[in-house]
């Protein structure tokens, strides 16, 4: 936002070190993005009045002016084609040097010299128009911008445009300030930060009446106040429709508008100046002379003063939902303006105009919000509308609107006595219980009562003391951003200023430390990625059929509002993703590959689950059962269940858990999905019955149904629940284990056992049985053919004996051995190789 310091000047006696007040401002928030200077480098440029104006040859762009600055004819190359001869233009002679630094001087163009340049608007920085050149006075009309007697050729432009040095801020303005999309809004702020006096006049002192009351002319109804919670409306007659004075004009050019005419011109100031929008209609123009305030009916249009058809009510328009429209319409019920954003086209005001019919309202800020964005139609009262402007200022815009208007609309302009004002939900001031103590707290100060009601008070906040260290206070209606105690500290803090408060550093014991669950699955990352796999990403939402044909369970959790059929369940395991991962490097021959991948899956609930909550809770409970999983995919050449196999066992070693034994199925019906049936096993904890995961390969059936050829490949499979391994599974200690300095034995023993008896059992009961002698145990070999019974095969171990107090004799080497062979024939009926 655009803030002049001379329209600050009308609130606080400011001073003239422009870059102090910047930094000032910059300090409260107030972030200052540039500061311009505007005003100076015009002391050179004069009034000329244009005598001639005359072709250049092989010239169609530019024309000779000959002009007259008071020292007789001059002559001036100009490329705009606005004037005409007869009217007063300003003149920047040669040697004047323009804002910008911009120096004038003579020039020979097309063979014609040019003995200075008529400025437009922009290159005299006094407002934005630069199609032309600035017409002061056109010929043989009074003067224009308000003066009462036309310039005189050779007098100072600054002396005709009354204008004076100033300077303007270009302030960033956070969402959370609406106050401050005003320029008394920044004014308070500013003079309660410098501790000077902030006046904000009461405007209505002296308005000229005698058009009646206002019931008598006009009529509102507001059938939707939740759109518009207050909406006012005043009527003045008699009104003369011109060009604004000329300080009004300077000071809209500064931030940023441009004038139309004196009535929205005055509109326009008003919304600057306080904050509040309001709209001014061509009482002749409304049917029936009323207003009517209602909610968009679906497909209504209403052109608006950008001569736009515009569609309304494409959304819904039940009253209990929040994406309606709000249209201003006639009290014939046909639209006129769109609330809070811009008027309608019908009623807007021009020449004729002479009566006014003043509107001032209070909008719900987040149906202009929804509005302005999906008509892509952003005004500057729908910027502050939308923010939350005062619901309690409405009347003060609206004098102040009128007082601008008397002096500026004719000697015959009258004001109808009183106003019509419809209050539907307006917001209460806010009231909050401030701690001073909390304010230390957070602040790191040493701030007492008065010293906060000091900070408060000259913005507006009303503190009343409740008790030592607490005050109540009332936030004012303009600052519907303050709702809690926090945010009115933060406001102690703007004005306390930031820069005042220490700067600390804040430490915490564990700040930024991963727990001990987060730190075994950072290491279970680095473990599998040393196997040399990929981390991949696949979806957790399947198509329906996509676990059937992994050799899944199709019992799954289906999504309700799916955006796409392929995406319409949850995953109950890892599989399927993995094997259109394989499939999908496979067709461009990248198949070779090992892939990991930590998700989570979504089995479907629990019924004992779902009924206990249910039972814990009044309404309606679901419980997902979601886990997090790791799941390892090997295709590498010779990967195979053993390679599968190996990479758990060296997981389980990796992540110190103990107790945890691979079981091959018992049946049919005891295969993990999607896995071979006799290469395959379910890694359980404790007697069996917590189930930790699978490992094995794949079944040929299902790597064929995702097109990936079986022919020349196994492919292993491994897959953990993380949350039991890590979590719940048993570990060994952290204490490092005792090292024996004496040496250790090895012993080979070869078991012949049935097909059925799983190799892990019998490492089980060997481990058993060899006791504390036991450094580790290994199968190094698995034997079927010549010397080994149809149905069996022989599994060979190797046994590492080792004592940490003795070095162990050919007698306790033996004792160990026969008790391991013992124990393997008692447990499964294994005999030893020969």
């Amino acid at each position: 936002m655009r803030v002049p310091l001379s329209w600050l000047r009308d609130f606080a006696p400011f001073g003239d070190d422009a870059v102090a007040l910047a930094a000032t401002l910059d300090d409260l928030g107030l972030v200052v993005e540039g500061l311009e200077r505007v005003g100076e480098g015009l002391e050179a440029v004069v009034v000329a009045r244009v005598l001639e104006i005359a072709p250049i040859p092989a010239a169609d762009k530019i024309r000779l002016v000959t002009v007259d600055a008071g020292d007789g004819p001059l002559e001036v190359v100009c490329g705009a084609w606005n004037f005409a001869v007869g009217d007063l233009v300003p003149l920047a002679p040669v040697g004047a040097v323009l804002p910008g630094n911009f120096e004038i001087a003579r020039r020979k163009m097309k063979g014609v010299v040019s003995n200075g340049m008529l400025c437009s608007g922009r290159e005299l920085r006094l407002n934005e128009d630069h199609e032309g050149i600035m017409v002061l006075a056109a010929a043989g009309v009074a003067a224009a911008a308000g003066a009462p007697v036309l310039p005189v050729p050779g007098e100072p432009l600054t002396a005709v445009l009354g204008i004076e040095p100033d300077v303007v801020f270009d302030i960033a303005v956070e969402t959370n300030r609406p106050d401050a999309w005003s320029i008394a809004g920044v004014a308070r702020d500013l003079a309660a930060r410098l501790r000077l006096p902030f006046t904000l006049a009461e405007p209505g002192g002296a308005l000229p009446a005698g058009a009646g009351e206002v019931a008598s002319l006009t009529s509102i109804e507001v059938e939707d106040a939740d759109l518009c919670p207050r909406f006012t409306s005043r009527v003045l007659t008699g009104v003369t429709v011109g060009p604004s004075p000329a300080w009004m004009v300077r000071r809209l050019a500064m931030a940023g508008l441009r004038s139309i005419n004196n009535v929205v011109d005055a509109s326009n100031y008003v919304m600057l100046e306080l904050g509040q929008p309001t709209h001014p209609y061509d009482l002749d123009r409304v049917a029936g002379a009323g207003l009517r305030v209602r909610a968009a009916r679906p497909g209504e249009t209403v052109t608006t003063l950008d001569d736009v058809v515009r569609t309304m009510g494409t959304r819904s328009v039940a009253p209990v939902d929040d994406r309606r429209d709000c249209l201003i319409c006639d009290a014939e019920d046909v639209p006129i303006g769109i609330g809070g954003i811009m008027g309608g086209a019908s009623t807007e005001i021009s020449d004729t105009t002479t009566s006014v019919l003043l509107e001032a309202a209070y909008f719900d800020p987040m149906s202009i919000a929804r509005t302005s964005k999906r008509l892509a139609l952003r005004t500057e009262a729908s910027a502050r509308f939308e923010r939350g402007c005062d619901p309690e200022g409405i009347d003060r815009a609206a004098l102040a609107l009128c007082e601008l208007l008397a002096a500026t609309g004719g000697s015959s302009l009258r004001l109808a006595s009183g106003s019509l004002d419809r209050r539907g939900p307006v917001p209460a001031p806010a009231r909050v219980t401030l701690r001073t103590a909390r304010v230390n707290a957070l602040l790191a100060t040493e701030l007492d009562d008065t010293d906060v009601t000091g900070y408060l008070e000259p913005i507006g906040f009303g503190c009343v003391p409740v008790g030592p260290g607490v005050l109540e206070v009332t936030v004012p209606t303009f600052r519907p951003d303050a709702e809690r105690e926090i945010d009115v500290i933060e406001e102690v803090a703007r004005h306390h200023g930031y820069s005042k408060i220490i700067r600390r550093r804040p430490f915490a014991d564990q700040v930024g430390q991963l727990d001990p669950y987060q730190r075994r699955r950072r290491l279970v990352r680095e473990v599998v990625a040393g196997w040399g796999a990929y981390e991949a990403w696949t979806s957790s939402l399947l198509a329906p059929g996509d676990h059937e044909r992994a050799g899944l369970d199709e019992d799954v959790i289906s999504v309700t509002n799916p955006l796409a059929d392929e995406e319409s369940v949850l995953r109950r395991g890892m599989l399927p993703g993995m094997l259109q991962a394989l499939g999908h490097n496979s067709d461009r021959r990248q198949g070779e590959i090992r892939l990991f991948e930590i998700g989570h899956v979504f089995p479907p609930p629990d019924p004992a689950r779902v009924a206990a909550a249910l039972a814990r809770h009044s309404g309606a409970a679901t419980v997902v059962d979601e886990r997090e999983m790791l799941a390892v995919l090997f295709a590498e050449p010779g990967d195979d269940a053993a390679v599968a196999a190996g990479a758990w066992r060296s997981l389980a070693e990796a992540s110190a858990v103990v107790g945890v034994d691979l079981v091959a199925p018992t049946g049919s019906d005891d295969v993990p999905g999607g896995l071979h049936p006799t290469r395959c096993a379910r890694i359980v904890a404790g007697d069996g019955d917590l189930e930790l995961g699978a490992v094995g390969e794949i079944d040929p059936e299902v790597l064929s149904r995702h097109g990936i050829d079986v022919q020349r490949r196994r492919v292993g499979w491994l897959e953990v629940d993380l949350g039991l391994l890590l979590g719940v599974a048993e570990r060994r200690s952290p204490l490092a284990p005792v090292v024996s300095r004496f040496p250790s034995s090895d012993v080979d023993l070869a078991f012949v056992v049935p097909d059925d008896v799983p190799a892990g059992a019998v490492d089980a009961t060997v481990r058993r049985a060899a006791g504390d002698l036991l450094e580790s145990l290994a199968l190094f070999d698995v034997y079927r053919g010549e010397g080994v019974a149809a149905g069996s095969r022989s599994l060979a171990f190797r046994l590492r004996l080792c004592s940490v107090d003795r070095t162990l004799t050919d007698a306790d080497v033996a004792e160990v051995r026969e008790r391991c062979i013992l124990a393997a024939h008692q447990a499964h009926g294994a005999t030893l190789r020969a």
